[in-house]
C-alpha cells in the first residue's frame, strides 16, 4: 500500500509498498491534483484524459495482495486491515469497470479538476463504477473464504473511515452518498456535523451475529479494538478509551456503554463536537477566533437544522462542560488549538 497521503492522491502511483519493499510500478508520474488543459484539449475530447490512465492500478493491485495474504493464513488465527483507496477521489477507475455507467447519467459535464484532484470526462459514471468495482472486491473476500472452508469461523467488518467529500467531482448530494445526512461543503467530510463523521458499518459473522440483525448502539472507531481482543479472548489495555460491543454484536445485553463519544479537529477553522444519547453540540471558529457553539437533538433534527443551544442553555452548558473535560494537548504541535489551552510551537 501506501506509505504517504500525498502519494494517495493517485491511485495509479509510481510505486506502493510491501512492508520495507519498496515495488515500483509500470506508471508514469503525473503531478497530483493536475487540472485538465483546456489550452491543448476540448473537454469533451477523451484524448484530455490520456495521463490520467496508467497500467497499475493500486486498488487491483492492494485487493490481489489481500487475497495472497488470507490464502497463505488458512491454517491459522489471522487478523487484516484491508484499508481500500477506493472510492477516494481522484476519479480513477479502470476503462473496463467504467464501461457499465458510461451514458447512465444522461449527458455528464466533465469534471476539469477545479475542486482539486485529477479530472474526469464522465465523473459520475467513474464514481459509480469505483463504488461497484468495491462491492465486487468485497464479494471476491467473502467467496474466497467460502472456497477455503473459513467464512464460519471469520468475522468480517465493513465500515468507511469518514463522510463522503464535497471535492474531486464526486457528486456526494447527487448521489446521497451521506443519506440522510447533508454531504455538501461544510456538512460532510472534514466536518464534525454527522454527514462527515457518522458512518455505516456492517458485520457478519455466520452463527455468531443474526442475519439481518441491528442495533443503535452507539459505538466509534476506537471501540474496535478492544471488541477484536474480546473475540480472541485477550485484555484490553488500560489506558484506552475504547469499549468492546462484542455482546452487541452478539446479540447479547451491553454492559459498558459510553457516557459521551468525543471530537476535535483543527481543520477548517477549529471544531469540537461532543455526543450524548440524543444530544449532540459542535463548536466552530476555535482558531479563526469568535468560536460558536450550537445544540441538536438527534431524535428529532438528524440533519442538524435546528440549532437549540439559545433556548436550552443549560444543556449547551452541560456539553460544553464536558467537552473541556474531555480534551488534551494534542503530541503533534498541528493538532492543537490555542482556544483550547494548547501550548504552541
Amino acid at each position: 500500500g501506501y506509505n504517504c497521503q500525498r502519494q494517495a492522491h493517485t491511485l495509479y502511483p509510481k510505486h506502493l509498498w510491501r512492508n520495507e519493499e519498496k515495488v515500483v510500478l509500470k506508471n508514469d508520474m503525473v503531478p497530483p491534483h493536475q487540472k485538465f488543459d483546456t489550452l491543448r484539449f476540448d473537454p469533451q475530447d477523451a484524448a484530455g484524459y490520456t495521463d490520467f490512465y496508467q497500467q497499475d492500478y493500486a486498488p487491483d493491485l492492494m485487493h490481489r495482495e489481500a487475497l495472497e495474504f488470507i490464502r497463505r493464513s488458512k491454517e491459522k488465527p489471522f487478523f487484516l486491515y484491508y484499508a481500500s483507496p477506493i472510492p477516494h477521489v481522484p476519479l480513477q477507475v479502470p476503462k473496463a469497470e467504467l464501461a457499465a455507467y458510461e451514458g447512465q447519467f444522461g449527458e455528464e459535464e466533465p469534471y476539469l479538476g477545479q475542486k482539486s484532484y485529477f479530472p474526469h470526462q464522465y465523473p459520475k459514471a467513474a464514481y459509480a463504477a469505483m463504488v461497484s468495482l468495491l462491492d465486487a472486491q468485497v464479494g471476491e473476500l467473502v467467496a474466497l473464504l467460502k472456497e477455503l472452508g473459513m467464512n464460519e469461523h471469520t468475522l468480517i467488518m465493513f465500515s468507511s473511515d469518514n463522510g463522503p467529500s464535497y471535492a474531486g467531482g464526486t457528486a456526494s448530494p447527487f448521489f446521497e452518498s451521506a443519506g440522510p445526512f447533508k454531504s455538501e461543503y461544510g456538512w460532510a467530510k472534514g466536518f464534525t456535523h454527522e454527514g462527515g463523521i457518522r458512518v455505516p458499518m456492517i458485520a457478519a459473522w455466520p452463527g455468531k451475529i443474526q442475519p439481518g440483525s441491528e442495533t443503535d448502539h452507539l459505538s466509534a472507531f476506537w471501540d474496535v479494538m478492544p471488541t477484536l481482543l474480546d473475540v480472541a479472548q485477550q485484555a484490553a489495555p488500560q489506558e484506552i478509551d475504547g469499549l468492546s460491543f462484542l455482546p452487541t454484536l452478539l446479540g447479547q445485553e451491553q454492559a459498558q456503554e459510553h457516557a459521551f463519544l468525543y471530537w476535535e479537529f483543527p481543520a477548517y477553522g477549529g471544531q469540537q463536537a461532543i455526543r450524548q444519547g440524543p444530544w449532540k453540540a459542535i463548536r466552530k471558529s476555535l482558531i479563526k477566533g469568535s468560536p460558536t457553539i450550537s445544540l441538536y437533538n438527534l431524535d428529532h433534527d438528524i440533519q442538524e437544522q435546528n440549532d437549540l443551544a439559545d433556548s436550552l442553555p443549560d444543556k449547551t452548558a452541560e456539553l460544553l462542560a464536558l467537552m473541556q473535560g474531555a480534551h488534551q494537548e494534542a503530541l503533534l504541535p498541528k493538532f492543537r488549538m490555542k482556544a483550547l489551552g494548547d501550548s504552541l510551537p
